[in-house]
Protein backbone atom coordinates (compact mmCIF):
# COMPACT_ATOMS: atom_id res chain seq x y z
CA UNK A 1 0.00 0.00 0.00
CA UNK A 2 2.87 2.39 0.70
CA UNK A 3 3.15 2.69 -3.32
CA UNK A 4 -0.52 3.23 -4.07
CA UNK A 5 -1.39 6.73 -4.77
CA UNK A 6 -5.13 6.48 -2.62
CA UNK A 7 -4.59 5.81 0.50
CA UNK A 8 -8.06 3.21 0.59
CA UNK A 9 -8.03 0.30 -2.15
CA UNK A 10 -11.06 -1.42 -3.98
CA UNK A 11 -9.93 -4.40 -2.43
CA UNK A 12 -10.13 -2.23 1.33
CA UNK A 13 -13.69 -1.10 0.63
CA UNK A 14 -14.90 -4.53 -0.78
CA UNK A 15 -13.55 -6.26 2.43
CA UNK A 16 -15.53 -3.38 4.81
CA UNK A 17 -18.50 -4.53 2.73
CA UNK A 18 -18.07 -8.15 3.59
CA UNK A 19 -16.96 -7.59 6.79
CA UNK A 20 -20.21 -5.06 7.95
CA UNK A 21 -23.06 -7.14 5.61
CA UNK A 22 -25.56 -8.39 7.81
CA UNK A 23 -25.03 -6.39 10.40
CA UNK A 24 -26.09 -3.08 8.23
CA UNK A 25 -29.28 -1.97 7.25
CA UNK A 26 -29.41 -2.25 2.80
CA UNK A 27 -31.11 1.03 2.75
CA UNK A 28 -32.70 1.92 -0.14
CA UNK A 29 -31.49 4.05 -3.43
CA UNK A 30 -33.85 6.15 -5.15
CA UNK A 31 -34.10 8.32 -8.64
CA UNK A 32 -34.34 11.70 -7.71
CA UNK A 33 -37.07 13.75 -10.31
CA UNK A 34 -36.57 16.86 -8.91
CA UNK A 35 -32.72 17.00 -8.76
CA UNK A 36 -32.32 14.66 -11.76
CA UNK A 37 -34.49 17.42 -14.02
CA UNK A 38 -32.71 20.52 -12.13
CA UNK A 39 -29.28 18.96 -12.69
CA UNK A 40 -29.99 17.43 -16.26
CA UNK A 41 -28.53 14.44 -15.58
CA UNK A 42 -29.70 11.05 -13.34
CA UNK A 43 -29.27 12.09 -9.90
CA UNK A 44 -30.02 9.04 -7.32
CA UNK A 45 -30.20 9.61 -3.67
CA UNK A 46 -28.80 7.05 -0.87
CA UNK A 47 -31.63 6.90 2.04
CA UNK A 48 -29.33 6.37 4.57
CA UNK A 49 -31.47 8.16 7.27
CA UNK A 50 -33.30 4.48 7.04
CA UNK A 51 -30.34 2.96 8.83
CA UNK A 52 -30.65 1.81 12.41
CA UNK A 53 -29.36 4.57 13.69
CA UNK A 54 -30.46 7.38 10.97
CA UNK A 55 -27.28 8.09 9.27
CA UNK A 56 -24.52 6.63 7.28
CA UNK A 57 -22.21 6.18 10.11
CA UNK A 58 -22.96 3.53 10.91
CA UNK A 59 -21.09 1.95 8.73
CA UNK A 60 -17.83 2.94 9.32
CA UNK A 61 -18.30 2.86 13.14
CA UNK A 62 -19.47 -1.09 12.71
CA UNK A 63 -16.46 -1.42 10.21
CA UNK A 64 -14.46 0.12 12.63
CA UNK A 65 -15.60 -1.76 15.40
CA UNK A 66 -15.31 -5.26 14.08
CA UNK A 67 -12.26 -4.35 12.51
CA UNK A 68 -10.40 -4.69 16.08
CA UNK A 69 -8.65 -7.97 17.53
CA UNK A 70 -10.39 -9.45 20.12
CA UNK A 71 -8.08 -8.10 22.67
CA UNK A 72 -8.42 -4.64 21.85
CA UNK A 73 -12.00 -4.64 21.89
CA UNK A 74 -12.11 -6.14 24.94
CA UNK A 75 -10.87 -2.98 26.02
CA UNK A 76 -13.76 -0.83 24.74
CA UNK A 77 -14.11 1.98 21.91
CA UNK A 78 -13.84 5.59 22.77
CA UNK A 79 -15.08 8.59 20.99
CA UNK A 80 -15.80 12.13 21.03
CA UNK A 81 -18.93 12.92 19.13
CA UNK A 82 -22.01 15.26 19.39
CA UNK A 83 -24.38 13.25 17.37
CA UNK A 84 -24.32 10.54 14.71
CA UNK A 85 -20.62 9.33 14.88
CA UNK A 86 -21.31 8.83 18.59
CA UNK A 87 -24.59 6.83 18.32
CA UNK A 88 -23.07 4.60 15.77
CA UNK A 89 -20.25 3.41 17.47
CA UNK A 90 -22.04 2.70 20.79
CA UNK A 91 -24.81 0.70 18.77
CA UNK A 92 -21.71 -1.23 16.96
CA UNK A 93 -19.89 -1.12 20.56
CA UNK A 94 -23.23 -2.57 22.12
CA UNK A 95 -23.98 -5.11 19.14
CA UNK A 96 -20.52 -6.66 19.51
CA UNK A 97 -20.57 -7.08 23.46
CA UNK A 98 -18.40 -4.33 23.84
CA UNK A 99 -18.06 -0.83 26.21
CA UNK A 100 -18.58 2.91 24.65
CA UNK A 101 -17.50 5.30 26.25
CA UNK A 102 -18.31 8.52 24.27
CA UNK A 103 -17.27 12.00 25.35
CA UNK A 104 -19.89 14.85 24.78
CA UNK A 105 -19.77 18.63 25.72
CA UNK A 106 -22.38 19.38 28.52
CA UNK A 107 -24.13 21.60 25.41
CA UNK A 108 -25.15 18.51 23.80
CA UNK A 109 -29.47 18.42 23.62
CA UNK A 110 -30.60 15.78 26.07
CA UNK A 111 -32.40 14.06 23.48
CA UNK A 112 -29.11 13.59 21.64
CA UNK A 113 -27.45 12.48 24.49
CA UNK A 114 -30.09 9.86 25.10
CA UNK A 115 -29.56 8.04 21.67
CA UNK A 116 -26.24 7.73 22.12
Amino acid sequence: MANDPLPVRLADIEQAARRIGGRILRTPFVLSASLTERCGVPVGLKLEHHQTTGSFKLRGATNAVLSLPPQELACGVVAASTGNHGRALAHAARAEGAVATICMSRLVPDNKVAEI
